[in-house]
């Protein structure tokens, strides 16, 4: 018998400023999850080894699906960066993620309603971003904690929790 799948945290660190969103660095991949944990705490312990914890304004999972190359179940969280200024001038590899680039990779690959989908990597950030787009709208809190630059160019987008797949 196989043994069980690992839940393995994934972590999307993005922030914004005025020129537009950026992908801080990553995506991260925490080790697999203790049985007697959870994925957020794992989540916090390694960003905090890694010195960037208290740079994190907002941390929230938005999905979830089974990545075999990485070898389990993969819980994916946005981690919004604070950032006052330019954000190159805090995170010197950020690359920007604009709706060009959305446009232009266009959507994933469909799939049938009883079959697994199967995203790329750009694909999942892209959900990420709209999921946080849903909170702008539906979650007071969490909104307040993106910070203006990172509510203003979400406002692009459509919000949602589903629907990367609808044509």
């Amino acid at each position: 018998m196989a043994e069980n799948m690992a839940v393995i945290p994934e972590v999307w660190p993005v922030a914004a400023d005025r020129v537009g969103i950026w992908l801080a660095c990553g995506p991260l991949y925490v080790a697999p999850v203790p049985a007697d944990s959870e994925p957020h705490f794992e989540i916090e312990m390694d960003l905090m080894a890694r010195g960037i914890r208290d740079q994190v304004a907002l941390m929230h999972s938005t999905s979830w699906r089974v990545d075999y190359r990485l070898g389990g179940l993969v819980a994916t969280y946005m981690a919004v960066l604070k950032a006052d200024d330019l954000v190159k001038g805090i995170w010197p590899g950020a690359r920007p993620i604009t709706l060009a680039a959305m446009e232009t990779v266009g959507k994933p690959i469909p799939h049938a309603p009883d079959e697994a989908p199967s995203p790329s990597h750009f694909h999942v950030l892209m959900h990420g971003l709209r999921h946080l787009r849903f909170l702008i709208d539906y979650d007071p809190s969490n909104a307040a904690a993106l910070g203006p630059f990172m509510r203003q160019h979400l406002e692009s987008l459509t919000p949602a929790l589903a629907g990367l797949y609808a044509a």
